[in-house]
């Protein structure tokens, strides 16, 4: 595969786990390179990312989607909405194999590569739905999770229905997204703006937490 350097691209990403002090077995390490090598293979027919550069995908993508995993500490059932290539969705099903993983989208190729990284890597926490999250009858997740999907406020209103009393939202933004705050419906409310430091990538990173205003009551 063109540009893909395994043992280069693995040091990098094994640099970043340990910068970013992430309790990561070697096995974790290869299934996350295992899933970065099928990424750069179906991404030219498929269009899972914009990135081209599978270094790039290293910092930009796996250890930027990484950044995130301790803030799902606590977490039991996910689901990743609007997951796209698997992200951050099959990167915390690979970090955490004790934790159910779930990702939806509605396109069908973005969905079928998902199946197919299940299989490939043996991922047996991971469901793959193909649908919109409006239509989507399972659950409740206690997290619900996106990264670059949509409007926080698309993103609470097209899945609140699938979280679990007493559950929370975890959005992955880049900036800190001030106006989409205020956009927020009034029974949702912003619990912390976390802002997040990822190994290798100099660029702003926020963990945007929502949950149900009343909880606070």
């Amino acid at each position: 595969m063109r540009g893909f350097d395994r043992e280069k691209l693995m040091t990098v990403l094994s640099d970043g786990i340990d910068a970013m002090d992430l309790p990561l077995w070697a096995a974790q390490r290869e299934q996350l390179m295992d899933y970065l090598a099928l990424m750069a293979k179906w991404n030219g027919v498929y269009n899972l990312t914009s990135l081209r550069d599978p270094l790039q995908m290293v910092t930009h993508h796996l250890l930027d989607s990484l950044a995130a995993v301790p803030a799902f500490k606590d977490a039991k059932n996910v689901l990743d909405v609007g997951a796209g290539g698997g992200l951050p969705g099959l990167v915390l099903a690979i970090a955490r194999p004790d934790m159910k993983v779930s990702l939806i989208d509605t396109v069908h190729k973005k969905t079928a590569f998902l199946t197919q990284v299940k299989a490939e890597l043996g991922l047996s926490n991971v469901t793959v739905y193909t649908m919109k999250v409006q239509d989507l009858k399972a659950g409740p997740f206690d997290v619900i999770t996106s990264r670059a999907f949509a409007d926080l406020s698309d993103f609470v209103n097209w899945s609140g229905h699938l979280l679990a009393e007493g559950g929370q939202f975890i959005a992955l933004k880049g900036t800190a997204p001030a106006e989409e705050q205020e956009r927020l419906p009034l029974e949702w409310r912003v619990r912390e703006l976390r802002p997040i430091k990822v190994a290798k990538l100099e660029a702003e990173r926020h963990l945007v937490f929502i949950e149900k205003a009343a909880q606070t009551t």
